[in-house]
């Protein structure tokens, strides 16, 4: 994998992005969060040969159909490949790229010797693919989250030691210019040393639900909400506190969701109860979906529109984790998966005041376009900052993209996320899972051979 070197500029450009950067105002909503970043020119770049693994929706969709499309200057498909086949015909027709295609990972890397990896696989292959792609020559991009489990995650640490290695985690959240915001005030001071941090996700009646439905169901498949999804919310608080997480006490349910229903078939297609069910989901009347996944079930058996209600549920659907971090913020956090309304409530107290957002993703209760951060000194007026609301998880998947296929792309917000970002990210996750079971509060440094730090260390990739 291309790595971005800055020290590969030269002094003058270097100076002038560097010049942009630190002029940025960190209160003026009126100036850009991210300065323009200088890239090389085209042909000063050799394309990066690249190949993936896993052709679902994220993989043909975000990190192939649109990767061809804005990335072709700086990267060539070498090969694709999935143990579906009908799948995997589909997403070389549906990428658009003209690479062979493999049911053989081992053979597909031996015979295109990819610069970079892509896994976007069922999450608990990630550190399969993860190790076995480093073993055969390649660096890593893949998908949160890194791994499900604290012996993967080991496995992963271990091969990119062995290796030398890299690997890329897609932690697009990172890159939203309005998540970019909070971690520039952090980092201004403008609310004093940061405290405690109270953060609150609700995933909607129709995205929260369709964890239910698929493969994330299954706590051995996708390790819970807990990694799944709150691994990006994990990634977030240990980037803005920018300090590693110590300890993990935690709480959850199956509450709303599996068992607890009134009634259940296994999918939706085949359900006597669709006029009295409120989930139900017609998957007919999206033919991207149908071919993608309802042409190809005579393959693996796979369905995507899988009953909620299922009995085979079992992963939490509300959740509630106090962490300690190694500098003595602590942060209290909740995922609900069964809410009205699909965003998050955040606040960051501080010794000076506190800075305060809310997005809400879905369902809006009023016509405001923009995303909002309040802060509040102490003793003082307050702010407010506002942000057009933008697509492609707040306007952050172009930016992320651009860091990973451009070279020389500027990181100057430390976004760009490694081994050890992918592991405490997860890690928190995987603690709420074990404190859950033993009603104890878990160490991070019992898991791994990762030792956390009080200041989180920084590896470019």
């Amino acid at each position: 994998m291309q790595k971005n070197n800055i020290g590969a500029m030269s002094r003058r450009r270097f100076l002038a992005v560097s010049g942009a950067i630190a002029g940025t105002s960190i209160i003026d909503h009126q100036s850009k969060v991210y300065p323009a970043v200088f890239h090389i020119s085209k042909t000063d770049q050799v394309k990066q040969k690249i190949a993936l693994v896993g052709t679902g929706v994220r993989g043909v969709s975000t990190w192939g159909r649109n990767v061809v499309r804005d990335y072709s200057d700086y990267v060539d498909f070498v090969g694709l490949c999935d143990n579906n086949p009908g799948r995997l015909e589909f997403g070389k027709n549906f990428i658009g790229a003209s690479c062979s295609t493999y049911s053989d990972f081992d053979k597909m890397m031996k015979e295109t010797k990819p610069d970079s990896l892509i896994v976007t696989t069922v999450d608990d292959t990630h550190d399969y693919f993860i190790k076995r792609g480093m073993e055969l020559g390649a660096n890593i991009i893949c998908e949160k989250p890194m791994a499900i489990d604290e012996k993967k995650i080991q496995t992963i640490i271990d091969a990119e030691k062995r290796t030398g290695k890299d690997c890329r985690v897609t932690f697009n959240y990172r890159y939203s210019p309005h998540r970019a915001k909070m971690w520039k005030i952090l980092r201004s001071g403008e609310i004093g040393d940061l405290t405690s941090i109270d953060f609150h996700w609700y995933l909607d009646t129709s995205h929260g639900a369709s964890y239910f439905r698929r493969w994330h169901r299954l706590v051995e498949r996708g390790g819970s909400l807990w990694v799944h999804k709150a691994s990006h919310h994990f990634d977030l608080l240990n980037w803005w506190i920018e300090s590693d997480p110590e300890s993990v006490y935690a709480l959850g349910d199956l509450e709303f969701y599996g068992k607890n229903g009134p009634f259940r078939a296994e999918n939706c297609r085949n359900c006597p109860h669709t006029k009295q069910c409120d989930f139900y989901w017609d998957i007919m009347k999206s033919s991207y979906n149908k071919r993608l996944y309802v042409d190809n079930e005579k393959y693996d058996g796979y369905l995507r529109d899988g009953c909620v209600f299922r009995n085979d549920v079992n992963i939490y659907d509300k959740m509630a984790a106090t962490i300690k971090y190694m500098n003595g913020v602590q942060v209290s956090y909740s995922l609900t998966a069964y809410s009205p309304y699909e965003g998050y409530r955040i606040a960051f107290n501080g010794t000076k005041g506190r800075m305060d957002a809310w997005i809400q993703e879905s369902n809006p209760t009023t016509d405001r376009r923009y995303d909002e951060i309040v802060i509040a000194k102490n003793f003082g007026k307050r702010e407010y900052i506002q942000f057009p609301q933008s697509g492609g998880h707040g306007g952050g998947d172009k930016i992320l993209k651009d860091q990973i296929f451009i070279l020389n792309t500027p990181d100057p917000y430390k976004q760009a996320a490694g081994v050890r970002d992918g592991s405490f990210a997860c890690l928190v996750g995987i603690a709420a899972r074990e404190s859950i079971k033993s009603k104890m509060p878990v160490m991070i440094k019992d898991l791994t051979t990762l030792i956390p730090q009080t200041q989180k260390e920084y590896k470019r990739v």
